[in-house]
This record gives C-alpha cells, structure tokens and sequence, in this order.
C-alpha cells in the first residue's frame, strides 16, 4: 500500500473531494487536494493585485508565494507563506477567479512540479483534473468521477450558505468550459480510468465502489490486499 498512487479526477461538484478523503482514511494513506494548491495560488495573486485578465503577469509572479499542502485526509492544511488559507480559499472571490489562474501554463508547470514532490513515492489519494493524464500518468488506479449537472449544482449550493442551485449550476458551466477548453492540461479522463457516475449514489456508496476497485487492483495476493478487503 506504501507505493499505491489512486488518482481521483473530475469536474466540481462530482464529490472528489469528499470520496478522496474517505478512501484515503479507509487505506490509510495520505491526500492531496491539488484543487486547493491553484487556490492558495489565486488567493495569493488578488492579495498582491496581480491583474487577472493578465496571463503574463500572472505567470511572471507564480514563482513566488510559498505554498504548503498538508496530506491529512482528516484535515488537510494549506498555507502561503506561513498564512492558513484553507478558509479564505473557499470564499467566491477566489472561487470566481481561480480557473483563469489554473489556465496559465507557468502556474501549472510549477504546481505540478510540487504535486509529484508531494506524491513521492506513493502511498496517496490524489484530486484534481488532470492527475490521472498530467500529474502522475503512472497511478495505478485512475478514477474519473462524474455527476448530473443538476446534482452537482445542488451538492454545491448544499455547502454554500446562501447560494441557489441554479446560481451553481450557471457557475459550474462556466467553470466546466474554462476547464475542458484551456490549451494547457485541459479536463478530460485519463487513459484507464475508471468513470464512475455519482448522481444516484451516496458518498458512502461511492468510496465503497473506489475501494472495490482498489482491491481488483491489488488482486488476491497483491501489497495490501487483505487490508482493503477488510474495509470493503
């Protein structure tokens, strides 16, 4: 289990993150919310009052905060230059913002770079939207979650106070074009992954169904085998 990569990609709303950090409690492995690193970025560029329709003044500047991910799937941290922004990330400002910065191919160059530092040599569930094709290709098992619009946007609205579903649903459209159509590492599943349909099944039933998969690919005599089948 210590050298197992399980890649988790897929577009907002389709429950990465939640099933990320379940599978990852569930194996006993470490978690990266690689979504939260272009956060922490964009968090980041607005604070210094870097232009944001500039993409070459954002890439002249992404080399400079200092960017720290935890791996806890029980609490993952995130922090810029010594600052806990794992609130202020999540605010719509940045929300709003952060699929323009992700677009840039200096900032992703070097988040990518720090995502396989982090991945080391294994023993991590990875989220993001292009794990599974850029980040770390080589991930033995590559899930590509998926969900009706309707039930993304309603998942969404569920963890934003005072947001509607239609208002999410208009921003996860947005947000999806932005991330399937940039040159650079668009959203799209990976070659071998898995694609699984989230709309009608409950979180617990989802983490359920990756860790299934993750025992197939053990198989009966593989590295840890016996373990996922006991919390299967």
């Amino acid at each position: 289990m210590t050298g197992l990569v399980v890649a988790m990609d897929g577009p907002s709303g389709s429950g990465k993150s939640s099933v990320s950090r379940g599978v990852a409690r569930g194996l006993g492995l470490r978690y990266l919310d690689t979504g939260a690193m272009y956060r922490a970025m964009t968090w980041w560029m607005l604070r210094q009052g870097v232009d944001l329709d500039d993409p070459g003044a954002i890439g002249a500047r992404c080399g400079e905060p200092l960017i720290v991910c935890g791996t806890d799937p029980d609490g993952p941290a995130i922090h810029v230059d010594g600052i806990d922004v794992a609130g202020p990330i999540r605010q719509a400002e940045v929300t709003g913002a952060v699929s323009a910065v992700a677009a840039v191919p200096e900032v992703r160059a070097r988040l990518v770079a720090l995502q396989r530092e982090v991945i080391g040599s294994g023993g991590i569930v990875v989220e993001g939207r292009d794990i599974g094709t850029v980040v770390c290709p080589g991930a033995e098992v590559k899930i590509y979650l998926t969900a009706s619009a309707e039930a993304r946007a309603q998942r969404r609205s569920a963890e934003l106070a005072g947001s509607t579903v239609q208002a999410q649903q208009e921003a996860m459209a947005r947000r999806d074009t932005l991330d399937t159509t940039r040159k650079t590492d668009p959203l799209s599943m990976a070659d071998g992954a898995v694609e699984l349909d989230t709309t009608a099944m409950s979180l617990d039933e989802v983490i359920a169904e990756v860790l299934r998969l993750v025992a197939e690919h053990a198989g009966p005599s593989g590295p840890g085998g016996d373990r996922i089948r006991e919390r299967t």
